[in-house]
């Protein structure tokens, strides 16, 4: 299940958005989980299946264009290859209902697009 940031899980957000590309520097990824605490329009969801936090997927919310930009989606490695990323997906999209559209930025379009079972245009 998909459950709202809390600073308490801040060293397991951060230990799973370090995984991706634009997140290896510590400053870098210090500051995106600043953002995903202070501004609103951030928000970072982790996944929760059982006892272990597995994954995390953040966006941005641009009310403007009713969109929730993915900036990142990550799944443990030891867990990777098993749907948790699909199951991610699909809950954000239920999560933001009909009143934000889930898309992706240049970075997680390929694997949203996977996700969802679409291909990269």
């Amino acid at each position: 299940m998909l459950i709202r940031f809390k600073k308490r899980f801040e060293k397991i957000a951060m230990g799973l958005l370090s995984l991706m590309p634009d997140e290896k520097e510590v400053k870098k990824l210090q500051d995106t989980i600043n953002e995903y605490e202070t501004n609103d329009k951030w928000q970072l969801f982790l996944w929760k299946p059982e006892e272990d936090v597995l994954g995390a997927i953040g966006v941005y919310l641009d009310s403007e264009s009713e969109t929730a930009v993915v900036q990142h989606i990550t799944v443990n490695p030891s867990h990777r290859n098993m749907g948790i990323g699909k199951e991610m997906v699909h809950a954000l999209k239920e999560h933001y209902g009909l009143s934000y559209e889930v898309i992706p930025n240049e970075l997680t379009d390929k694997f949203l697009h996977k996700c969802l079972g679409k291909t990269s245009e």
